[in-house]
């Protein structure tokens, strides 16, 4: 919808000063938009191409060959330039097609699934060019590949049915999740009628749940985000003959974060 391909049905959608009811053909003007599949013509050449694009976005002969080595050394094509398309990579033409949804210079980029279907190098190599990208423009990453967003975006918006659920850095969303949060620890010369009777009586603390392993003893302990209990069970053990091995604060991951947020009542 952001892109003007689809109307919306209610709502309005406003890009600066703009609403795509009114001004759909200006707002298509600040976008460029990479779709998950890039629509490209695979009998041309990746120069060829650029340079058909670049026509089409009505740059000037001169103009042309400068933007198109711009846009070259930033999606790394220089390599590849005069390969036709149907001969590279998906993770090259990915690039091309982030070329392409970069020839008019827009000042949002919207980018749909743009790591879908590459190899762990790949995604690296496009995520990279994304960061650089996002250091002078607007970018906006459309995914349900959680740990692609939070490796590369600063912020993170969770649209659930047309609804804004959750909105901040992937940290920040941790950190409020739910209210609760984590704490692992792990033990030796313990057992889990004891850690249970000492740690229950710590405020905070509402859910301790053991796992034994061999000698060590593995707790889980769920405590409400209102405090950092660490220091009061660092003194609790203390007081105690426990070994303890391990004690670390815990996370949700954005996964189950997300799932919690978009699970059907």
């Amino acid at each position: 919808m952001l892109t003007g391909f689809i109307r919306p049905t209610s709502g309005s959608i406003r890009v600066k000063d703009y609403t795509i009811d009114e001004y759909g053909l200006e707002i298509k003007k600040l976008l460029g938009y990479l779709p998950e599949s890039a629509p490209l013509y695979h009998d041309m050449l990746v120069y060829d191409y650029l340079d058909y694009v670049a026509s089409i976005r009505g740059f000037e002969k001169n103009e042309k060959f400068p933007r198109i080595h711009r846009l070259a050394d930033l999606c790394g094509l220089s390599d590849v330039m005069h390969k036709s398309i149907g001969e590279i990579s998906k993770g090259f033409k990915q690039r091309v097609g982030l070329a392409h949804a970069m020839m008019s210079d827009p000042e949002i980029l919207v980018l749909d699934e743009p790591t879908s279907g590459l190899d762990p190098n790949q995604i690296a190599e496009i995520r990279g060019i994304i960061r650089q990208i996002g250091k002078e423009k607007t970018v906006i990453l459309s995914t349900h590949i959680l740990s692609e967003a939070e490796a590369t975006c600063d912020r993170i918006v969770i649209i659930n049915q047309g609804k804004i659920v959750a909105d901040g850095s992937a940290e920040n969303l941790k950190r409020s999740a739910g209210g609760k949060y984590l704490i692992n620890i792990s033990l030796q010369n313990a057992d889990s009628d004891s850690v249970k009777k000492e740690l229950e009586p710590i405020d905070g603390i509402i859910g301790i749940e053991p796992i034994e392993e061999a000698e060590i003893l593995n707790v889980k302990l769920t405590c409400l985000s209102s405090a950092d209990l660490r220091r009061d069970i660092y003194n609790k053990i203390k007081q105690t003959d426990w070994v303890l091995l391990e004690l670390h604060r815990g996370t949700k991951t954005l996964e189950k974060i997300f799932r919690e947020l978009t699970k059907e009542n």
